[in-house]
């Protein structure tokens, strides 16, 4: 075996708060050799991040503190070093130069007041000698290997002119702007589409391969590394507990939080059912830690932050088909609840679902279809919903036009215009999931935003229960939001930094004045967060101290917070480990069960996007190639980029890994 290029040993991290002392980081060691690919793999708040950032010198001292261990490196330009010993000085020459890497949030990482382009120039005038002229050249030609569309454009737009998934590709290429020695990726595919990750895990795989470069693979999906890695450590609670070779670990795991993270992955071949979850496969103990075994030996394990409480509520969803009152929004009884009785508040009764009625015709092949793949057969009962013959669209959209006009010329005169959203239209019937999949920048989140008057549509009609959303007035539209809510893709930036979680939950209740009391709304609020997977003293945190999942959780529990008709979910999973990601699928089907809730599923993840939606709608620059229902679309897509996408999606069967394995070796 080759020499370590960095050698980690009884790495202990912990940080200090008014709350008390928390170890991120408990004792972890591990090598990383030339050339090799290791990836780390956990849940949010398992220490993963934290590994890296301490690698590059950026844990904030105080609250952080390195309380042992070293990390050997072998610097070019410093020779052997002690990475957790570095000046300033010593660690901005091996930062972006020696050790490179890319970062889960991109747009928190890059600046918003400079060009796109201005940044990665940075970059390499600091670490090379190269003149202006020639890292704006170099830096256009990374961003033609980031496959970004239009790298001279990219180049001078800002952060917040381009999507979520163009910004990630940004700060790909930025890391690899100087070729390092080591790359550290933290998340670098989340924000991407399939076919976009696998573009970007060759691209990060063919780096390794011409330079030689060591990879450090931080994800919580551990799908998407079976075919690029070497070999894998798993992290829970600050712990490595397992790590081996790829193909050990994929077909023979042996601690059992290693077989829940690969459980809880939706699978293509999978349809509607409930996905497992990590506490599924871990016992809790009266002492409050979880039982678990590995290579015969018992050991207890601290729970995961909200684990508990995930699991309780999960159990209590599997159990019990109804909801109590109590866990529901103060405000009289909505229609599309589809309740027979309207128990008040008071009584304290279970709410019973019934049946959904209807006005419009809806085709008996529609009427099949959504009988087919939603379940809702027969006479309605407890917790089901019945489909009647006539059933009017909860949403219509018809011919919607979003375009972007972009000027040109000496005085700006010229225009053109950017069709992101072009001649689009689409039907989803009440307590139906429809799911939009695309590559990132084909429209999927302005059409999602437009819907709600975010954005401004050129033309088209949007007509939600029979009412023109896009010809409302202001004070109208503000009331019909109450119904029709939206998570949107990027948690930090959805959330008032300035605001206490508690208090960002309970905003809209103060605002369209229900949920009663102040402490019923509060009362509210813990249990919205109880239901995502948080805890009551989370209440008065605020955004910052907390994870990027844990983040999305607290949207999640936002949008629910109103109980509307229909929700947006924009990329509302793609943040979250997979785990906590099984927890609010199941959730989101569960509310969606008992309430009727109607959802707008915009996805990368295909696997998600199967496991979700009744039927699937496919974008491809601002228009609708292909639709039909989910089963249908995987089994036979009709149209080749549907074909390409479902081409992309990771393979880790034990055939698969064995054929990159021996690829790669």
């Amino acid at each position: 075996m080759s020499q370590p290029i960095l050698s980690v040993r009884n790495l202990t991290i912990d940080f200090a708060s008014h709350r008390g002392n928390t170890r991120a980081v408990a004792d972890i060691s591990f090598d990383l050799r030339r050339g090799e690919t290791l990836a780390i793999v956990g849940e949010s708040g398992s220490g993963k991040s934290v590994t890296s950032l301490a690698l590059m010198g950026l844990i904030p001292l105080p609250p952080g503190q390195i309380t042992s261990g070293e990390a050997r490196f072998q610097s070019e330009a410093l020779g052997e070093v002690d990475l957790l010993q570095l000046s300033d000085e010593q660690l901005q020459r091996v930062r972006g130069n020696d050790i490179s890497m890319i970062f889960q949030e991109p747009m928190t990482s890059l600046n918003p007041v400079y060009t796109c382009g201005s940044q990665v120039v940075e970059a390499l005038r600091l670490h090379t000698t190269l003149t202006e002229k020639e890292a704006a050249a170099r830096t256009v030609e990374l961003f033609t290997m980031a496959q970004l569309p239009r790298p001279e454009k990219i180049f001078t737009s800002y952060p917040h002119e381009i999507s979520g998934g163009q910004k990630q590709r940004v700060m790909i290429a930025m890391a690899m702007a100087c070729n390092p020695a080591i790359l550290i990726a933290d998340e670098p595919t989340t924000a991407l589409d399939v076919t976009v990750q696998a573009r970007m895990l060759r691209l990060i795989d063919d780096l390794r391969r011409q330079h030689n470069t060591a990879v450090i693979f931080i994800t919580h999906d551990l799908g998407v590394v079976a075919e690029i890695a070497d070999r894998i450590l798993v992290m829970y609670r600050g712990r490595v507990v397992e790590q081996g070779t790829v193909l050990d670990i994929f077909t023979n795991p042996q601690h059992p939080y290693t077989k829940g993270l690969l459980a809880c992955r939706p699978k293509l071949s999978v349809g509607k059912k409930k996905l497992p979850v990590v506490a599924d496969f871990m016992r809790e103990t009266a002492e409050g830690g979880f039982i678990a075994t590995k290579a015969g030996a018992t050991q207890v394990i601290e729970p995961v932050e909200g684990e508990r409480n995930a699991l309780a509520s999960q159990n209590s969803n599997e159990t019990a088909k109804t909801f109590p009152v109590e866990h529901s929004v103060s405000r009289p009884v909505e229609p599309h609840f589809g309740l027979e009785t309207a128990p008040s508040v008071e009584s304290g009764q279970p709410l019973l679902l019934g049946t959904n009625q209807g006005s419009a015709d809806m085709p008996s092949g529609q009427i099949a279809e959504a009988n087919a793949v939603t379940g809702f057969v027969g006479k309605a009962g407890v917790g089901q919903t019945a489909v009647p013959g006539d059933m009017a669209p909860l949403l219509q959209v018809e011919n919607l036009n979003v375009h972007f006009p972009i000027r040109k010329g000496f005085f700006n005169r010229t225009k053109e215009f950017v069709r992101a959203v072009d001649g689009v239209s689409f039907n989803i019937y009440p307590g139906e999931t429809v799911g939009l999949v695309g590559e990132s920048g084909c429209g999927k989140t302005t059409l999602g935003r437009t819907l709600l008057r975010l954005v401004e549509p050129t033309s088209g009609s949007i007509l939600f229960e029979g009412v023109d959303l896009a010809t409302l007035p202001a004070d109208q539209l503000r009331r019909k939001r109450r119904e029709f809510q939206m998570v949107f893709q990027d948690p930090y930036a959805a959330l008032n930094p300035m605001m206490t979680v508690g208090e960002a939950i309970r905003e809209p209740m103060r605002v369209h004045g229900v949920g009663g009391t102040r402490q019923q709304q509060k009362d509210r609020v813990l249990e919205l967060l109880r239901t995502v997977g948080l805890r009551d003293e989370h209440y008065l945190r605020y955004p910052h101290e907390f994870s990027g999942g844990q983040r999305q959780r607290i949207c999640i529990a936002r949008a629910l917070a109103l109980q509307p008709k229909c929700i947006i979910c924009d990329e509302s999973v793609s943040a979250l480990d997979v785990s906590v990601q099984a927890q609010v699928l199941n959730l989101l089907n569960d509310l969606k069960r008992e309430f009727g809730i109607t959802y707008l599923f915009i996805t990368h993840d295909l696997s998600v996007a199967r496991f979700m939606s009744d039927r699937l709608l496919v974008m491809r620059q601002g228009k609708i190639v292909e639709s039909g229902p989910a089963a249908e679309l995987y089994a036979n897509p009709r149209h080749e980029y549907t074909r390409q996408l479902l081409a992309a999606i990771p393979k880790d069967e034990p055939a698969d890994i064995r054929a990159a394995v021996a690829g790669r070796a």
